[in-house]
């Protein structure tokens, strides 16, 4: 046989290039959309009402993101030359660049807008430049610093979780800015509550729980409608079909201090991809190489180069349907495929996007709080495998979570800083990359080695009482002889368990 027969064999042969017909690889592919459904429709959203979008805006969001989406998760499980790994995986807007992108859209409306796109264009263009050395750069993001910065993420989103339960503090009225009447109503709050115990309650029944976030927004909407607390007049006046505006909000804008923001995120996204490209072939038992992840990082930036000329924002893998791969067994990439394709049709469909645009706030809120409390879940995961004992790994969490949050807890603390700067450190996941990557480089990669004394920060938990084999934690917990290394002490001494 020769090499390239046996190369078209091994080809042929690859699990996900199976093909199941028709009717099944229709039904699996809407079992995908439906898994990250919210999660795709949700940035749009935040970043709508971030910029102070109305409804119909909004709509446009949303139809842009469902169409890019369809489009860069064709590309990636079909492929072209050099760009889609040909895995089954669903491309998606990216949760990492909200906080950033929001911190670009400050009070500036449109034009904040415009600059996000600005930023996304360049940053894209950078990451699609530089994929063929990428093996490099994803060296400085080992666990520490993707497990910090992903915790963050989750942590810098829940205030737009609760903003959207308890809506704006003040309202323009007249041209003054006065009280909200409405702020953290009861009835918002309930609904909210509602939704989360809607979304918490399918979590725990297996067959619904892949869908849990979906069926909490559609039940928390209904019950809105039933009491009066949501309408949906805005959906009869928009078109069934209609082509995505390129621009639609005007060309795009460009600043430094935007870019070099987005650039952080864009490398955080390739960070993901990569991983998620990694643990879908482990998932599929396919071979994945440096070549493939290339193509599919490719595939990634190039989408998210042309997102912003649709009105939409970064690609990326979506995590959540790696899981429900391994849990439902199938491997088709074809199956994913045809859940791009039906991603793209309701991208070109105004009036569906209409309808999710149109869903209560306090409704994403509250199931926005199971949805971001994850994405931080996701990232304390990643954390526990990093290892801390003789390091001064627990410093760079402690520090860049920290930083991290400090535009989350006081959102003008960057203020008196210059404009480049500010924007740069007003997002949390641009602040908690950084200090992240350079306290990694300085005590694991300039000067690597286990400290044999850690700063008393790295240090372990403190032992109060030490009694022949047994030790009694600070946090309470008791800790048998299998559990620890024996030092000599006198019952009752203090000492540390370094």
């Amino acid at each position: 046989m020769s090499t390239e027969q046996a190369t078209s064999t091994e080809q042929a042969l690859r699990p996900e290039d199976e093909r199941l017909g028709i009717g099944p690889t229709i039904g699996y592919g809407v079992q995908h959309i439906l898994a990250m459904f919210g999660g795709v429709i949700a940035v749009p959203i935040i970043i709508g009402g971030a910029a102070g979008l109305t409804p119909a805006q909004s709509a446009v969001l949303v139809a842009s993101g469902l169409f890019i989406s369809g489009l860069a998760t064709l590309l990636q499980t079909l492929g072209l030359p050099f760009f889609g790994s040909q895995l089954p995986l669903v491309q998606g807007t990216s949760f990492a660049s909200v906080s950033t992108m929001i911190a670009i859209v400050g009070d500036d409306g449109t034009d904040g807008l415009r600059t996000v796109y600005g930023a996304v264009i360049v940053a894209a263009a950078a990451g699609l430049l530089i994929t063929p050395f990428f093996a490099r750069v994803v060296r400085l993001f080992p666990p520490v610093v993707t497990g910090s910065i992903i915790t963050v993420i989750g942590l810098s989103l829940m205030p737009v979780a609760t903003g959207w339960i308890t809506g704006r503090e003040t309202v323009t009225v007249g041209g003054a800015t006065v009280p909200n009447p409405e702020f953290a109503a009861l009835p918002s709050i309930a609904l909210a509550g509602f939704t989360f115990l809607v979304v918490v309650v399918a979590g725990k029944i297996a067959v619904l729980s892949r869908l849990s976030v979906l069926l909490g927004l559609l039940v928390g909407t209904v019950v809105a409608l039933v009491a009066g607390l949501s309408e949906f007049s805005g959906v009869g006046g928009a078109s069934v079909a209609a082509l995505p505006a390129p621009f639609a909000f005007g060309t795009p804008l460009f600043t430094v201090g935007a870019t070099v923001s987005m650039v952080i995120v864009v490398l955080v996204i390739m960070v993901e991809t990569t991983a998620d490209i990694l643990a879908v072939g482990e998932v599929v038992e396919t071979r994945v190489d440096a070549r493939r992840v290339g193509d599919g990082l490719r595939a990634d930036m190039a989408a998210s180069v042309v997102a912003p000329v649709f009105n939409s924002f970064p690609a990326t893998a979506f995590a959540q349907n790696v899981g429900l791969v391994a849990l439902t067994g199938i491997r088709s990439r074809f199956a994913v495929a045809a859940g791009g394709l039906l991603l793209l049709v309701l991208g070109l469909s105004p009036m569906a996007s209409a309808v999710f645009s149109a869903i209560p706030q306090p409704v994403l809120g509250g199931a926005g709080i199971v949805l971001f409390g994850t994405v931080a879940a996701s990232g304390i995961r990643t954390l526990a495998a990093v290892e801390y004992r003789g390091t001064n790994n627990m410093v760079i969490v402690a520090a860049s979570v920290a930083f991290g949050l400090v535009p989350v807890v006081s959102p003008d603390f960057w203020a008196n800083f210059p404009d480049w700067f500010a924007t740069i450190f007003h997002s949390g996941i641009s602040s908690a990359a950084i200090v992240a990557v350079l306290l990694n480089l300085f005590f694991n990669v300039f000067a690597p080695g286990r400290p044999s004394a850690p700063s008393v920060v790295a240090a372990g938990p403190a032992v109060l009482v030490q009694t022949g084999e047994i030790r009694i934690l600070a946090s309470g917990e008791v800790l048998g002889p299998e559990s620890y290394e024996p030092v000599t002490a006198k019952p009752g001494t203090q000492v540390r368990d370094d």
